[in-house]
């Protein structure tokens, strides 16, 4: 399976196909900023009908789980879960790959001058190429000094 990501300021899935806007961001913030991530899973033909478990873990520079406010079990890790199963359209020709199309978006609150990576786990497992690498601007009263 492959897998298309790309970071956005905005995304959304409509018709089966993703609409991005500001797509390819690789700088964000600093502070309060809307992210978006849109995902294009490419799906071999003979997984058709399978179910396809999905995690995006969000980590910091070192490796570690970057901690977000609060929900009503108060801070945790940033993480997004979800499933799907894939449909062969009608249209289809057999033996094609199939695109499901993802969008999840998020109001991060992100320290300046730090990088961040989206990690992909499909059904448990990850691959080198399931990453999504962004950093965030410097805070400009910092780096006047």
């Amino acid at each position: 399976m492959r897998v298309t990501m790309m970071l956005a300021d905005h995304a959304q899935v409509a018709d089966g196909k993703l609409f991005i806007a500001g797509g390819g961001l690789s700088m964000a913030g600093p502070g309060p900023t809307p992210c978006a991530l849109a995902l294009l899973f490419h799906i071999p033909w003979q997984r058709a009908g399978e179910r396809v478990d999905f995690t995006l873990n969000l980590i910091d520079e070192d490796g570690h789980p970057v901690i977000q406010g609060g929900g009503p079990e108060g801070p945790g890790p940033v993480r997004v879960s979800g499933h799907f199963e894939t449909k062969i359209p009608p249209e289809t020709p057999p033996g094609d790959e199939i695109t499901v199309p993802v969008a999840f978006g998020s109001m991060l609150h992100l320290p300046p001058g730090r990088r961040y990576t989206w990690l992909l786990e499909v059904d448990g497992e990850g691959e080198d190429t399931w990453r999504l690498s962004f950093a965030t601007r410097q805070d400009k009263a910092t780096a006047t000094g």
